[in-house]
């Protein structure tokens, strides 16, 4: 059965918005929580978990999975990263509120019914239509170094190319903070993006879920490990190149090249100003280009490249 939250509208006086769920139990073990469609418009996640749904056989699993396919179903049925009923992003809306809009009453039934009973929390994540990334599985720096060590594990496990351990600049209202601050297992992913997945990123989503699954003693077997993650950290503010201008985003490396610091990634053409220099943008950091913009047009203000070094 779904998870069926009331929305009363005009065009339905006892409507209700009705969520994706499925629940995999069998004996005694530890219970994963898989997230996708926290951002509607970010897809292999979404792929990975409902294949998984379908696929996943309860006789080869020990403990519980919780599958949540599509959690801002709005969003996802708008292609959109916020919900079109109240404009939520819901990665910014945690615990959430039992009285508040739609997007704030699907973070606090997650936050405080599903978090709990969780010993791990996946959450999926691309680039969407506004990014794109070297697919990365990551964690974050946490105080309790014990679950930081754990974490990293977790990541490792996953085998996703890059392995990311990051300082979160904008972790309020997040499912990622909320998660850590319980004590709780928590990994999420960067994997690709532009709006759209390709074979190789539904790939690496797949095997990374049932790695992680593995890893947990929750399926059997060892994860399915090609090739190790190169781990790499995001320490400070350095690792974010910011637009400054509005205009056309000429690149001038491409995802995955190495960089050096000071070195130009990317350029701006004004586009009222065709007689004016193109602003140039330099790598703050040397390391891997990890993460871009990706529309060709960008707005003072928006991301516009992310630098990883290695850990």
């Amino acid at each position: 059965m779904p998870l069926v939250v009331p929305h009363s509208r005009n065009d339905s006086a006892w409507g209700s918005v009705r969520i994706p769920v499925a629940v995999i139990r069998n004996g005694d073990g530890p219970t994963a929580l898989l997230v996708a469609g926290n951002h509607g418009d970010e897809y292999e996640g979404q792929i990975a978990l409902r294949n998984l749904a379908h696929s996943l056989d309860p006789a080869d699993v020990t403990g519980t999975v919780i599958v949540l396919p599509g959690l801002n179903h709005p969003a996802v049925r708008a292609a959109a990263r916020c919900s079109p009923i109240d404009g939520g992003n819901m990665n910014r809306s945690f615990p959430g509120r039992p009285d508040g809009g739609i997007t704030a009453m699907i973070a606090h039934y997650v936050a405080t019914v599903l978090v709990p009973r969780a010993d791990l929390v996946l959450d999926l994540h691309s680039g969407g239509r506004t990014l794109d990334f070297v697919p990365f599985a990551a964690t974050h720096r946490l105080a309790d170094k014990a679950l930081e060590a754990r974490a990293i594990a977790a990541v490792e496990a996953f085998a996703a190319p890059v392995g990311v351990v990051m300082l979160e600049l904008d972790a309020e209202g997040m499912l990622d903070t909320w998660v850590e601050g319980l004590g709780k297992l928590f990994v999420t992913t960067e994997l690709a993006g532009g709006g759209s997945s390709t074979v190789r990123s539904n790939g690496i989503a797949a095997r990374g879920v049932r790695n992680i699954l593995k890893h947990m003693g929750i399926l059997g077997g060892a994860p399915d490990i090609e090739r190790p993650s190169r781990m790499m950290d995001m320490p400070d503010e350095r690792c974010f190149v910011a637009a400054e201008h509005f205009g056309i985003h000429e690149p001038l490396v491409d995802l995955g090249d190495e960089v050096a610091e000071g070195q130009p990634i990317a350029r701006i053409h004004f586009v009222d100003e065709p007689a004016r220099e193109p602003a140039v943008y330099a790598a703050r950091r040397s390391g891997l280009l990890i993460g871009r913009h990706f529309p060709g047009l960008v707005q003072s203000g928006d991301f516009l490249a992310s630098v990883a070094v290695d850990l």
